[in-house]
């Protein structure tokens, strides 16, 4: 059903511990894919990867600086995805 593709975006998002790591990493500020991978030990197609799950969740934001990618903490996003949490658990 397409009223729960949002939702499920953001619950996959959170259902994986390398991606909750990364939200905690990125929990102070923005961070280069860089440090991303050094401090997870894992290779750039997994950090990749996990990446593209938490942008698609809008949890995330990127902007690229040279070849590297930086992320941080979308606040909007995560707003927005304890919103939908929530709304989720109401109960009717």
């Amino acid at each position: 059903m397409e009223e729960y593709k949002d939702k499920l975006k953001i619950f996959k998002a959170l259902n994986d511990e390398t991606r909750l790591k990364i939200i905690d990493l990125l929990k102070d500020k923005e961070k280069c894919a860089c440090v991303l991978i050094e401090k997870l030990n894992i290779a750039q197609p997994a950090l990749s990867y996990h990446m593209k799950i938490l942008l698609e969740s809008k949890i995330v934001k990127a902007r690229q600086e040279g070849k590297w990618m930086h992320y941080s903490l979308d606040p909007y996003g995560i707003n927005d995805a304890i919103f939908e949490f929530i709304n989720t658990l109401k109960i009717k």
